[in-house]
């Protein structure tokens, strides 16, 4: 069960630079800040729906969304009528890491459901251990936690891919070693099989099952190369099932046989003069 604080532990806000919590609210819930704040707020919603009103508007934040509240900005924000509100916060000084994002009173980012979402909570887990805590260096591994999540937004936007894509790229690589199929994938995030193998080419620039041997061959490439297996059992290790075809793929991207790739890795680990 996870821990929830409750909002009236922060009728004043601590002196410290980094303070957040975990809050799970019905609809009474509600903050109104009319001269704005001098930090600022980063919230990830986990589950219900809140919502933000500055000037600019009404923006809803609902599960797998994060939420970034510029200092100074008047606002409210709150449980949105007849939802609870799942969510995780921090309010902190201003990081150089905001430059990445764009000037918006309130910025909404909805990640894609599967690992992101869960790398962010658990760095949320992190910071919100952290902040309590206030061991050595507490300030600085908050900051870096906060950084990671800006960073990770700020990554997402410049990408620009589709979130199905991505989507589907996270399942590519969770399942990388298993046989795979495209009306698999496309039921799993919401498409026809011929609209995802478009859209994939459109987005990438590559078919999924090219750009998949291609995942496949660089994990045998690191296999070979830096933990000692065998091409054969490289070839096993990342998903191929026919050796031959796994060797032709593997000759046609890197200009050699998986075996003379292994020979040459072994060579340069044991030349002296290598740097």
């Amino acid at each position: 069960m996870p821990f929830f604080n409750r909002p009236e532990e922060y009728s004043e806000f601590p002196n410290v630079p980094v303070f957040g919590g975990h809050f799970d609210e019905n609809d009474a819930y509600r903050v109104r800040r009319p001269k704005g704040m001098s930090d600022w707020l980063i919230v990830y919603t986990l589950s219900g729906e809140g919502y933000f009103r500055t000037s600019t508007g009404e923006r809803r934040c609902g599960a797998g969304q994060i939420g970034l509240l510029r200092s100074g900005v008047p606002h409210e924000y709150g449980t949105m009528p007849g939802h609870r509100w799942n969510f995780v916060w921090a309010h902190f000084q201003k990081l150089s890491e905001i430059d990445y994002l764009p000037n918006e009173e309130v910025l909404l980012h909805t990640l894609p459901d599967g690992y992101l979402r869960k790398r962010v909570y658990r760095t949320f887990q992190n910071l919100l251990h952290d902040s309590w805590d206030r061991s050595s260096f507490w300030n600085a591994l908050c900051e870096n936690s906060l950084r990671e999540i800006l960073l990770l937004i700020a990554q997402r936007l410049d990408k620009k891919i589709d979130p199905r894509i991505e989507h589907t790229l996270q399942l590519l690589t969770r399942s990388m070693k298993e046989e795979i199929r495209i009306d698999d994938l496309a039921k799993a995030v919401g498409l026809s099989s011929s609209r995802l193998s478009h859209l994939f080419k459109q987005e990438m620039g590559e078919s999924v099952v090219e750009h998949l041997n291609q995942m496949r061959l660089r994990q045998a490439a690191l296999l070979m190369e830096h933990m000692g297996r065998t091409a054969t059992d490289a070839s096993l290790d990342v998903g191929f099932n026919n050796y031959n075809h796994f060797a032709a793929l593997f000759r046609k991207s890197y200009g050699l046989s998986p075996r003379e790739y292994v020979k040459r890795s072994k060579e340069s680990d044991f030349n002296p003069s290598k740097n």
